[in-house]
């Protein structure tokens, strides 16, 4: 089974109630994994899974415990080819917006070699008061990407 890392970037909290429902799934599936709310690119496995859960904060801004992290991305430029991760982002569709900051997250770590598993998830907290059911049914087929 694999080791995923889940890194989240939350301004309000649900990305990271996201990240801890998540993370049980994982478990109960055999996987082991770890949260990190506030990431420290030094202290990152990069051989394995990372899973990031992230909010878009203010007209389209990455939330303040996840920009040191960004930061640190967009800095160092690290050789991520060993990585791979998924992405999942919370949003409201009624800004243009709507998931900015997973789709940048998604952007950079692709640039830096990394390779995502699955397709990146993106729900609309509008439409889905709560996101922890479009995750997890996402982490359904997300789940066959491990193997």
């Amino acid at each position: 089974m694999s080791h995923i890392t889940l890194i989240t970037g939350s301004t309000l909290g649900g990305a990271e109630y996201v990240a801890d429902h998540l993370s049980d799934l994982l478990e109960q599936a055999g996987h082991s994994t770890n949260i990190i709310n506030s990431a420290e690119l030094e202290q990152l496995p990069t051989d394995n899974i990372w899973l990031v859960v992230c909010s878009t904060h203010g007209a389209g801004e990455f939330p303040d415990n996840f920009q040191p992290f960004v930061e640190q991305l967009t800095n160092q430029q690290p050789d991520l080819a060993c990585l791979r991760y998924g992405v999942i982002g919370l949003g409201d569709s009624s800004y243009d917006t709507f998931c900015a900051a997973a789709k940048n997250i998604d952007q950079l770590l692709a640039k830096l070699g990394a390779i995502r598993l699955g397709e990146r998830l993106e729900i609309d907290v509008s439409q889905d008061p709560v996101p922890e059911d479009p995750a997890e049914a996402w982490l359904d087929n997300w789940k066959n990407s491990l193997n």
